[in-house]
């Protein structure tokens, strides 16, 4: 189902987009093959849109505010008409992503939890790659 639900969506983008969004997922479960695969369609229990949807790999405890803590993917990879994000959750450091990936990848914006780009031809797929790998295994 999760698998038929991911290539749904790769199929709903722009074609380019979704070419791109298709090599990436294709790489990721390449290099972590024994990553539980998620597809989060990005709408709440009354079907009201409220995120992007995510193709999401691994799995890490995230805290609520409530106090109590859900499981949730790990890496999330996702996509607009204008940027690919590449999520990585469970990060404290706001600054490490920043700190340790930006100089490695190529042009992005990094933020707390997240790399996002443009086009692959823009980054170093590889190193992307490798910091997804990186991140699954911590």
């Amino acid at each position: 189902m999760i698998k038929q639900e991911i290539e749904s969506y790769i199929s709903s983008l722009e074609v380019n987009k979704g070419r791109e969004i298709q090599l990436l997922h294709k790489l990721i479960v390449e290099a972590a093959p024994q990553a539980k695969l998620w597809f989060l369609e990005g709408k709440n229990s009354l079907g009201k849109i409220v995120a992007n949807p995510n193709i999401g790999y691994g799995s890490c405890t995230l805290p609520l505010a409530s106090g109590k803590s859900i499981e949730f993917y790990k890496i999330g990879l996702s996509a607009t008409s204008k940027v690919i994000s590449v999520y990585i959750m469970g990060i404290k450091d706001k600054e490490y992503l920043s700190k340790t990936y930006s100089s490695k990848i190529g042009k992005t914006k990094i933020t707390g939890y997240c790399i996002q780009f443009n086009k692959l031809k823009d980054i170093n797929v590889e190193e992307l790659i490798c910091a997804v790998k990186t991140e699954l295994e911590s």
